[in-house]
């Protein structure tokens, strides 16, 4: 009896191509090479060989196929003598390049691109209700337009009359006929809206946590940063967490927050959020909205770079970018360079911090500068004051009460509808009070609502 050969239990990985277009009046932080690399990593954390790449500089996408017929040709060629199964590009196709591109390619070769990447690594990596919901619903967002190309070999589901549009159908098929497309579509929607609803009710469920959090006066931090700097393994040090850590892109994606002692007996919590990336996927940041909100709400951003990295200080511009499109960047924020320890030059990191402001260089893994963040943390939240003015409506009377509670009044005003208040508040608390501040010879449209409400009484 012949001896069985035993055989691998997990599936084989699938082979990709990279494909990358430089354009010309297009700047991105990330030079094409680096970008390159980036999805190659990106390709490898969703379990993906890539094979081989190819790359074009073009004044402007081409109008069919992104990129140069010539190219499409070259691409195809080396996809079947690399015997790739998937060609990946770099950048969000539109669902006619992605077509046009398939059909030119053969359909043994299918075409993602970055987005679609990026979603299936945030599939496999959701483990949370509200973490599928949301990469559910970017993942129907970003196909809905894309359907057409799914449908394209089916006919009409029924069509016609019998005796105006011939035989066309069967018993209980005649009629005016809808496509498979359609349906498609028309479920879709369906399942988008439904998931839309359970969001609206984790976001009012965050809501009134966040709400608790305040009323504790207990500080909040949100760890910032591109993915795999090292934002869940700091977390971990500092609170002696079990964050799940994993040296790839995108590890881990439901925010976690923890309590951290601080220098001084002064507790702060620490949120662990989802890591940031170029060309971040815009379905990503719509979907991702509840959760980006508790970067949003938070006293301070701790931002984690990973200075051993050959171009950190492209992924602190990305970061910067992204902070500022969800409405975070005027938070107070201070920088954490971890990895100091991989540097070959220890001494590189003290030069290195004099680029970035409020900054310390740290390893999270071993634990080194972590007393040195912590009074940074501590000074941030506790010691630093700004100089602020506000004009307060009476209604903001919790506003008003932290003010005097926590602040350093100078000068109080009434006036018909509200207060005015003139001193220094800690500079975690500026974004609580950043509607009412008094601009130079301007007047406050909440205190105008005010009195009109009181005219109109």
């Amino acid at each position: 009896m012949a001896k069985k050969i035993p055989q691998p239990t997990t599936p084989p990985r699938e082979r990709a191509f990279l494909a990358g277009v430089e354009l010309h009046d297009n700047k991105q932080l990330l030079s094409l090479e680096d970008s390159l690399a980036e999805l190659a990593l990106l390709a490898d954390t969703a379990g993906v060989d890539v094979v081989g790449e190819i790359t074009q500089k073009l004044s402007r996408p081409h109008v069919e196929t992104y990129i140069g017929p010539g190219k499409v040709e070259e691409l195809k060629l080396l996809s079947e003598e690399t015997l790739a199964e998937v060609v990946i590009f770099d950048d969000e196709l539109s669902p006619r390049h992605q077509r046009e591109l398939e059909k030119a390619l053969g359909k043994n070769i299918r075409v993602i691109d970055r987005t679609a990447l990026i979603l299936d690594i945030f599939a496999q990596h959701a483990h949370t209700k509200e973490g599928m919901l949301q990469v559910e619903l970017a993942q129907y967002e970003y196909n809905l337009p894309r359907l057409t190309r799914a449908w394209t070999h089916l006919e009409r589901q029924a069509g016609g009359g019998g005796g105006r549009a011939g035989s066309t159908g069967g018993v209980g098929l005649r009629g005016p006929g809808e496509t498979q497309l359609e349906v498609d579509r028309r479920t879709i929607r369906k399942r988008i809206s439904h998931i839309k609803t359970e969001l609206e009710k984790v976001e009012a469920h965050r809501l009134r946590y966040r709400a608790q959090r305040k009323r504790s006066r207990i500080p909040t931090v949100a760890l910032v940063g591109y993915t795999n700097a090292g934002k869940s393994t700091l977390l971990n040090r500092l609170a002696k967490a079990d964050v799940y850590v994993a040296n790839q892109l995108f590890a881990t994606l439901d925010p976690t927050t923890r309590r951290v002692q601080l220098p001084g007996d002064n507790l702060a919590l620490i949120t662990d959020t989802v890591g940031f990336i170029q060309k971040l996927p815009t379905a990503l940041i719509a979907a991702f909205h509840a959760t980006l909100e508790e970067i949003a709400e938070a006293d301070l951003l701790l931002h984690m770079v990973d200075i051993s990295h050959p171009n950190a200080l492209g992924q602190y511009q990305a970061v910067l970018q992204t902070l500022e499109e969800i409405g975070a960047n005027h938070i107070p924020m201070i920088t954490a360079l971890n990895k100091a320890d991989q540097l070959k030059d220890p001494e590189n990191a003290a030069r290195i911090l004099e680029n970035f402001p409020k900054s310390v260089a740290i390893s999270a893994l071993k634990g080194t500068g972590i007393d040195n963040l912590l009074m940074l943390v501590q000074a941030e939240l506790f010691e630093a004051y700004e100089q602020i003015g506000v004009r307060l409506p009476y209604k903001e009377g919790a506003l008003i009460s932290l003010f005097h509670e926590l602040g350093q009044v100078e000068r109080v005003e009434h006036e018909r509808g509200g207060v005015i208040i003139h001193g220094s508040i800690p500079g975690r608390l500026l974004a609580q009070f950043a509607a009412w501040k008094i601009k130079p010879n301007s007047s406050s449209p909440h205190i105008a609502e005010e009195e009109n409400d009181l005219e109109e009484v």
